[in-house]
């Protein structure tokens, strides 16, 4: 069974080109959703997804019609590929029920890890710029380093109780537990040398 699913982003769209090029397509349902693509819940996709079987073929006039990111696209194929179900876009000429069609998705798949892929380097030799100019990531801390000396002095001597410590100094437990860490670990490596 082949499904068709259409989207317009506004009411004042209109889908009979995408009807049309389904029908002609050899869709028997067409489900349809008038809401922007940015939404992840779209009530008719997921009406379109219930109603395939394996061995059905889900198909779209464009793949923007079906997701806004090549990330989604991805994952909803993959996903339909997994429960043995074909896919088609029509403007695109991808349909992953042939083996040239199997072929495009995959080449897809492999840009969208390569691009994630880029990201993820190009965020490491940020950070690694920036550690190398004495840029630590992360949030400055709240106290300077005599306060973080005194709050852990405080802390050690036991006669105010965490949250009174924290009150004090206006930080959080977190915050005061990272500073006493902080300060065990420079006790140590002081110890060692």
């Amino acid at each position: 069974m082949r499904i068709g699913y259409a989207r317009v982003s506004i009411s004042d769209q209109n889908l009979d080109l995408q009807r049309d090029a389904l029908q002609k397509a050899g869709c028997e349902e067409i489900i349809v959703d008038k809401m922007t693509g940015k939404f992840f819940n779209r009530p008719g996709l997921e009406k379109a997804m219930s109603m395939l079987r394996e061995g059905d073929t889900l198909v779209v006039w464009r793949l923007d019609r079906l997701g806004r990111s090549l990330r989604d696209l991805i994952e909803l194929i993959s996903f339909l590929n997994e429960k043995k179900i074909g896919f088609r876009s029509l403007n695109e000429a991808i349909d992953t029920t042939t083996s040239s069609g199997k072929l495009i998705f995959h080449i897809f798949g492999a840009l969208a890890e390569f691009e994630r892929n880029l990201c993820a380097e190009r965020t490491k030799a940020g950070l690694a710029a920036a550690r190398a100019r004495g840029r630590l990531g992360g949030r400055p801390p709240k106290l300077n380093l005599k306060q973080q000396e005194f709050t852990v002095k405080l802390y050690k001597e036991g006669k105010h109780s965490i949250k009174e410590i924290c009150q004090i100094m206006g930080i959080s437990k977190p915050t005061l537990y990272g500073y006493v860490k902080k300060a065990n670990v420079k006790q140590k490596d002081s110890q060692v040398s």
